[in-house]
């Protein structure tokens, strides 16, 4: 893409290797508080980074269609994208190591992070070549409102609907009648069905970031500071009726997240865009290949705790013989591991830009 603007490269890398990090500890019953997801309603740090990519692919969307024609090429592209990322999700939830390597049927886990990225970018890239922004904020609203009202007001089974996580919960209900066995959960999965539509919203916001950010506007990261603030104090204020909660990808979330995506991604524009500050060049070699890097991480951790050590995995066995020990803690020890796994990608990310090797997905 012609004209980047660094910070969003370093933003997406930075995005992808906190993914990695959180999604790798060493043992998940030892874990620091931060880098588990929430339990339920509210957020941790670790429940930004998922939405943080969804906003990012936004913005990207933005330099890769902008003032382009749209041909059958292009809609034939944003496809072709699409079913990759969804097919590659698909086999990561496949996968065994067992002859023919593929699971029972009724196993396979429909849903997934790869399958929501492929969805959130079709509509969004569909939606930002054909529809004028100042329609695209009405339409975020009505996709926020309208999502509310169904989580809300909509009975399941002529029960009264909940936002707990309970068989009364509309999007999880709908997950169960939809994918049955094939969800994360037998009764819900994070990354289903109807909670997708305001994830989308949340690739729209990051869209309208990236037009402020190829505008012709002065002071952008000042403008940015200022939506960032806004989305994080009416995402709370909206908490107090819809509360904040990732699993349900609610409204209240939606603008919370974008919020601290806005701020985090004005300040490094500051740093790096305006006051050409040096930072951050390994973020960006891992965002120049983020997509593979999120699935080779994942398989490869896949593999790991597959291959049988003894009476643990392959994964486990590293873990308790280099990681363990009895002068750390077992949380520090599952971080150390963690931030090793981060330090072998960031290195091949290393490796992939300085060869000028960008796998697209």
């Amino acid at each position: 893409m012609k004209n980047r603007i660094l910070s969003v490269d370093i933003f997406r890398g930075m995005t992808i290797v906190l993914m990695i990090l959180v999604n790798t500890p060493g043992t998940w019953s030892n874990v620091y508080a931060p880098l588990l997801h929430a339990k339920w309603h509210g957020y941790t740090p670790t429940d930004l980074v998922f939405p943080f990519f969804l906003f990012i692919v936004g913005t990207s969307i933005v330099f890769a269609y902008q003032n382009k024609p749209t041909t059958g090429a292009t809609y034939k592209k944003i496809v072709v994208r699409t079913l990759k990322l969804i097919g590659l999700g698909l086999f990561l939830g496949a996968f065994t190591l067992s002859f023919p390597f593929i699971k029972d049927f009724a196993e396979i886990r429909f849903p997934g992070v790869l399958q929501r990225i492929g969805i959130v970018f079709f509509f969004a890239s569909i939606l930002f070549i054909n529809v004028p922004w100042k329609a695209l904020i009405g339409l975020s609203i009505v996709l926020l409102v309208g999502y509310w009202g169904l989580m809300e007001l909509v009975p399941v089974n002529g029960v009264a609907s909940t936002l707990e996580r309970a068989p009364n919960n509309l999007a999880n209900y709908l997950d169960v009648q939809l994918f049955g066995s094939h969800n994360y959960k037998p009764d819900y999965d994070p990354e289903g069905l109807l909670s997708t539509i305001p994830a989308i919203v949340s690739s729209l916001l990051g869209i309208f970031t990236g037009l402020i950010l190829t505008s012709k506007q002065a002071k952008k990261a000042t403008i940015l500071m200022g939506i960032g603030g806004a989305l994080l104090i009416i995402g709370h204020l909206w908490d107090i009726i819809f509360p904040i909660n990732k699993a349900l990808w609610t409204s209240s979330f939606v603008l919370v997240t974008a919020g601290w995506a806005n701020l985090i991604l004005a300040l490094i524009y500051y740093l790096t865009d305006i006051k050409g500050v040096a930072f951050g060049s390994i973020f960006r070699y891992a965002g120049a290949n983020a997509i593979i890097l999120y699935f080779l991480s994942s398989f490869i951790s896949k593999i790991m705790g597959m291959i049988k050590v003894g009476e643990t995995s392959l994964h486990g066995w590293l873990f308790n013989t280099v990681y363990v020990h009895d002068f750390i803690s077992m949380q520090l020890s599952s971080l150390l591991y963690g931030l090793s796994v981060v330090g072998f990608y960031a290195l091949l990310a290393h490796i992939l830009y300085r060869r000028k090797i960008f796998i697209k997905v």
